[in-house]
């Protein structure tokens, strides 16, 4: 059977996938940068409430999760916050542990995460937190088999240029078919590439300052029914 664990190279403590020569989360600031990008690029937390699905490409160390789950505690609004993921290279736990290690902010909640952390388990249910969900393997396979749709996306797969495989129009179609009227979509990157392909799959898309050393984003929202 293929090995499909995540392939860690540690960079001045950064964890670096491997297979793609690129780092999980931001040099300057990974919190930060998942503030801004994927929260204030859905209108999150101003949006939670009710049953709130956000679903994502990538899982890498869950710190989008973690960072997530704390600003859905800090919103307090009823209701419940799943989280669907969908990952090739889930990493290893001991790996996980030592990337979040980097966030004293978050470690209740990489404490219990990385209690729980079976990713061929199916959902788990956090403490006091959201119904997590990892689906391992090619997501373009395992996307369109998805049966929800989301009220947000975080797009988060390696870089277009490495991992070309998470932004190939057919699977940016088919997160437009798994996103809920009124639903969006956020990404750290703003290919002229992804964006056509968002704006083919049926999102209003928007190009916004980005985090960082990055100039741009990319916000999309997929129209209200009529």
């Amino acid at each position: 059977m293929t090995d499909q664990r995540a392939r860690i190279e540690w960079r001045d403590g950064v964890p670096i996938a491997q297979a793609f020569d690129d780092p999980y989360y931001s040099l300057d600031n990974g919190v930060a940068e998942t503030q801004h990008v994927f929260l204030a690029g859905n209108d999150l937390p101003a949006r939670f409430g009710g049953n709130f699905q956000v679903a994502e490409l990538g899982f890498g160390t869950g710190l989008n999760l973690l960072v997530t789950w704390a600003a859905w505690d800090k919103a307090g609004q009823p209701g419940t916050l799943s989280f669907t993921s969908f990952e090739a290279f889930p990493m290893a736990a001991d790996d996980m542990a030592a990337a979040l290690g980097h966030f004293a902010e978050l470690a209740p909640y990489a404490k219990a995460l990385l209690a729980a952390w079976k990713p061929q388990s199916g959902a788990i249910q956090l403490p006091n937190g959201p119904m997590l969900e990892v689906i391992t393997g090619d997501a373009r396979e395992t996307l369109p088999a998805w049966d929800k749709q989301a009220n947000a996306w975080f797009l988060d797969g390696f870089s277009p240029a490495k991992n070309p495989e998470l932004w190939e129009p057919t699977l940016l179609a088919a997160v437009g078919t798994h996103t809920k009227r009124g639903g969006t979509a956020a990404t750290y990157s703003a290919a002229g590439a992804v964006r056509q392909a968002l704006s083919g799959a049926g999102f209003e898309v928007t190009r916004v300052a980005g985090f960082g050393r990055k100039r741009h984003m990319t916000r999309a929202r997929m129209p209200d029914a009529k």
